[in-house]
């Protein structure tokens, strides 16, 4: 058996030298396994003995065997009274049947080559996550700390944040861009609670460029007020920006969905009831003016923070008056005398904590606390990075990875004998009720019809759906008149939930694990269809067909061309249909690890719970300024 270095969540444990036999590590998994669910009975209801053992994260043990290192997990025991804290809950969570998650020796060879290259995909992931963190640069840092004197954009989110945990959005944007590397694209958004409010964040990061704006931050900011929109949650800017790159004002300036459309998005959500507040804690000029002119309620640091259209030179090349960014747009000046801001601050800490202030007096009915008393799944999450399909012939069926998502296990699996290559129904995820729609397959008539009922009722019932996206890879190429036939009634079964899938006005959280490919990734909640949420795992693909079926597809429109130009576009497709290429153009929300996904799907279903909580208002009408 091939051996591979290990990635940090394992070399944490056994030191960066570590081999890992991956042969070996599947055997360890069953034998865990059988230890564990050797009371499993899938044919009668799971009651849950005075203790269960669980895997956990931080519990590897080091094992040594003829000098090689073994992987093991330490066992841990819960009492019976944590795992079920009230009736209640005990008998909501009975009532789901348990899936059988345990993984079998036929599983092996796929696993381990799943494995494999989940380990590859992982390293890739922290390796930009590191480039993504260290913003522009050990220079620019200096620069901005000490000559401008000015906090760290994500020293000012902790100072902005409740101390919890939060939910950033794209870190991975701008990256291997062609006009080159805009770390997080220049700013970082995400959500996170203010004074116990989930709000969104949109804060330059003045180390990148001096804050300046290139089109892929643009498209950065305009997707994180989409989600302050779609989720209606208050959004908080801090501004710290030296307006647009020049040299690409094309592709920032004149288009619908470009810079303007930033200013437009803040005079729609005050009309519409979502608070907007501003902090001016750097440069806001040109463009970037507009931010806290048109936010509900605007902070501004005194000394550092500016707003005018154009600054000091340009006032000298136009007027020959010499005058200094103080005196031109400081906070003395709008405070006293323009009225532009409502809130002086003599220094950052002062305005952040005002900021916080501010939320607190928006007069939110909020959530209760989040739920604590759920039941977690009984086969360990890392399993995942197994069950990860390095390509569609790897893929192992759907319920493996659920068992691994859902409370205790549980799934009240919807239509289970009809349309199998699609896997709907009902369960509990940190405590929350949702419907899954999980590709098992292709996604055929049968099935089709199965997804466009099962996501009705969800909509109908105002459940959330989570939807587990692994398209089919290659086009159905018709080759007989019956085969023509089949497949046009299975385009009508799609179209059925594709309808379904758009007019759903539940929350929709959507996870790409495997393939997003081609029409089936509509119906499976595409970003074109506006899901709320949209992560990708390490190992996913995003095109229209894989690569590896593209010298087929020509062949079949009777298209080739020579073989050394079907190379360089393979090669082509191959980095373009890649998750970290996808992210980096922000066609998703961001790229999580597999081990991550449950938590993730519990944090936006918390963030979820606010959005009925505002208060209703038949007629707005947009804050003006004086």
């Amino acid at each position: 058996m091939s051996e591979v270095a290990a990635p940090r969540w394992i070399a944490s444990q056994f030191g960066s030298g570590s081999k890992l036999n991956f042969s070996f590590i599947f055997k360890e998994y069953l034998k865990v396994q059988q230890e564990n669910c050797h009371s499993y009975n899938r044919r009668q209801p799971y009651y849950a003995s005075e203790e269960r053992r669980l895997w956990t994260a931080n519990t590897f043990l080091r094992t040594h065997i003829l000098g090689q290192t073994i992987l093991r997990m330490k066992l841990l025991t819960f009492p019976h009274s944590l795992m079920f804290n009230s009736l209640v809950r005990t008998c909501v969570t009975k009532a789901y049947p348990v899936l059988n998650g345990e993984l079998k020796p036929i599983h092996q060879h796929v696993f381990e080559s799943n494995l494999r290259n989940s380990m590859i995909q992982n390293k890739r992931y922290l390796e930009l996550k590191k480039q993504a963190l260290k913003g522009g640069g050990e220079k620019a840092i200096l620069r901005h700390t000490q000559r401008n004197e000015k906090l760290l954009v994500r020293e000012r989110l902790r100072l902005l944040l409740d101390k919890e945990e939060i939910l950033e959005l794209s870190p991975f944007a701008g990256l291997g861009m062609p006009y080159g590397d805009i770390p997080a694209a220049g700013c970082l958004t995400g959500i996170g609670k203010v004074s116990g409010v989930w709000s969104v964040f949109i804060a330059n990061d003045a180390t990148v460029k001096g804050g300046t704006v290139y089109p892929v931050t643009v498209k950065k900011q305009l997707r994180a007020q989409d989600i302050a929109m779609q989720n209606r949650l208050p959004c908080i800017y801090l501004v710290d920006s030296g307006g647009a790159f020049l040299p690409l004002q094309a592709e920032i300036f004149p288009d619908k969905n470009h810079g303007g459309r930033a200013f437009y998005n803040e005079a729609i959500m005050s009309a519409a009831g979502i608070p907007q507040v501003a902090v001016v804690c750097g440069s806001c000029t040109a463009g970037g003016a507009y931010i806290p002119t048109m936010a509900d309620e605007t902070v501004m640091v005194d000394k550092i923070g500016t707003i005018f259209l154009a600054g000091p030179p340009l006032v000298k090349a136009a007027t020959g008056e010499d005058t200094n960014p103080e005196e031109l747009g400081g906070a003395t000046l709008h405070a006293k005398v323009s009225g532009c801001i409502d809130h002086f601050a003599a220094t950052e800490e002062e305005a952040y904590k005002c900021a916080r202030n501010v939320i607190a007096t928006l007069n939110l009915e909020l959530p209760p606390k989040m739920q604590t008393d759920f039941e977690e799944p009984l086969y360990a999450a890392e399993e995942l990075n197994g069950l990860a399909p390095r390509d569609y012939t790897h893929t192992l069926n759907i319920k493996l990875i659920l068992s691994r998502l859902t409370d205790g296990s549980k799934f009240l699996e919807f239509k289970a004998l009809y349309g199998t290559t699609l896997v709907t129904g009902f369960a509990q995820i940190k405590g929350h009720l949702v419907g899954i729609v999980a590709n098992n397959g292709e996604l055929t008539h049968n099935a089709s019809l199965k997804g466009s009922h099962f996501v009705q009722l969800c909509d109908q019932r105002g459940i959330p759906i989570i939807f587990l996206q692994n398209t089919r890879p290659n086009p159905t190429v018709a080759g007989t008149l019956h085969k023509a036939e089949d497949i046009t009634n299975q385009l009508k079964a799609q179209g059925s939930m594709i309808a379904s899938v758009a007019c759903a006005i539940v929350p929709k959280i959507t996870i790409v694990i495997g393939g997003c490919y081609g029409g089936e990734s509509f119906a499976m909640c595409g970003r074109s269809f506006d899901p709320n949420f949209l992560f990708l795992w390490p190992n996913a693909r995003i095109g229209l067909i894989s690569p590896n079926y593209y010298s087929e597809v020509l062949e079949s429109y009777r298209e080739i061309q020579d073989k050394a130009r079907l190379k360089v576009l393979e090669e082509m497709l191959e980095i373009e249909t890649s998750a970290f290429h996808s992210s980096s153009r922000i066609w998703d929300d961001g790229v999580i690890l597999p081990e991550d996904t449950r938590m993730v799907i519990g944090r936006c279903l918390n963030i979820f719970k606010q959005k009925t909580q505002f208060h209703s208002h038949p007629e707005r009408q947009v804050i003006l300024r004086m």
